[in-house]
């Protein structure tokens, strides 16, 4: 399901909202108080992520931001100690969007590092950095999928590529999994295998999978201990949180469901490589993400045109606009964008002098992106 009058609203795959089966879960969910640790239902959804993704406790958090926040200082606490560097590629999430918080509340150093087609750090640059911070707590972020590499999907290995680099120097590796699920559906692997060699990872349930609030934050239970009163002290703690756990769980059972976000993006993806005009980035390993531009029409101009024709896509800083398909989307409006999409391309005039692709895009209409 879409928000009412959203029309076709390719902005995100936070943009569902719960169904009749969600609401019914939460109107009838079982609740306590999750800041006394007593709420049956928040406790069934942190031992089922953890299971899920193969790690001794889970951390239900109101945003996967947040889970992000707190990982880092989890890992090097207690509070009150010196920061940890936090080295993340540059087109990460957490390093064009999350930053400013996990500098200023985190108490973090974020360092960037180019990353490799895939969206992996690039493996010298990564150990150059490691090297120079040789002692000092530092985390290692790897986000899977790749957001700004269209959301490719990592594997097991170049995750255990990058956890081996990082534990050589002492490092903590941390993996934002925001979309994790789409990678393990895209891979056709266990969540658990891919999330296997990083020390903590963020899970989120309100993207791909549809339930309307919650990341989770999985780690040992040691680490989720830390974690878990940090979240009090950032004001993260809910009570009957039970009514939020209860669409989880029902988002965790649609896993499978996510192929066919994938099969809908790839038909997106083809009819929008038929376009004249239109270039695509074409991930290793694609999942629900395209992202195309036309060359010559800065990005925030083309969101806008296709707005005028009832798409909302999300204009980027690369130059491209995305297009997240999730559970809303089907065949009917995959070829609606498309001929959108063909009306902007015909009609396109290049950048005035001076303006550079992707002027336009609003990185702060991007959190929780």
């Amino acid at each position: 399901m879409a928000p009412p009058g959203a029309g076709l609203d390719f902005r995100s795959d936070t943009r569902t909202v719960p169904d009749a089966r969600m609401r019914a879960a939460m109107a009838g969910a079982a609740v306590g108080d999750d800041v006394y640790g007593d709420d049956p239902t928040v406790t069934r959804l942190e031992r089922t992520v953890a299971e899920l993704l193969g790690t001794e406790d889970a951390l239900l958090t109101p945003t996967g931001t947040m889970a992000n926040l707190l990982a880092p200082v989890a890992a090097f606490g207690p509070p009150g100690a010196p920061g940890p560097r936090l080295i993340v590629g540059a087109g990460a999430h957490m390093a064009f969007l999350e930053s400013d918080g996990l500098r200023r509340f985190g108490g973090a150093e974020p360092l960037t590092v180019p990353q490799l087609d895939d969206g992996r750090p690039e493996p010298g640059a990564l150990a150059a950095l490691l090297a120079a911070g040789a002692g000092r707590p530092t985390v290692v972020c790897l986000e899977n999928t790749s957001m700004m590499r269209c959301g490719n999907a990592l594997d097991a290995g170049a995750t255990r590529a990058v956890a081996a680099l990082a534990h050589r120097y002492g490092a903590h590796l941390h993996l934002d999994g925001a979309r994790l699920a789409n990678a393990a559906v895209a891979l056709g692997v266990r969540p658990a295998e891919l999330a296997e060699p990083a020390d903590s990872v963020a899970f989120s349930v309100s993207k791909g999978l549809g339930a309307p609030v919650g990341g989770l934050l999985c780690g040992t239970g040691e680490f989720i201990a830390r974690a878990r009163e940090l979240r009090t002290w950032l004001g993260g703690s809910l009570h009957q949180a039970g009514v939020l756990a209860a669409p989880a769980l029902v988002a965790l059972g649609r896993l499978p469901d996510l192929a066919a976000d994938h099969r809908t993006a790839a038909a997106l993806a083809a009819g929008l490589a038929a376009v004249p005009g239109v270039e695509l980035i074409r991930p290793p390993r694609p999942t629900n993400m395209v992202m195309a531009r036309v060359p010559g029409l800065a990005a925030g101009e083309c969101a806008a045109r296709l707005a005028g024709h009832g798409v909302r896509v999300l204009p980027l800083p690369n130059g491209h606009v995305r297009f997240a398909v999730h559970r809303a989307h089907d065949i009917i409006g995959v070829r609606a964008a498309v001929r959108a999409f063909a009306a902007v391309a015909a009609t396109a005039q290049p950048a005035t002098d001076g303006e550079l692709p992707g002027r336009g895009a609003s990185l702060t209409s991007m959190e929780e992106a």
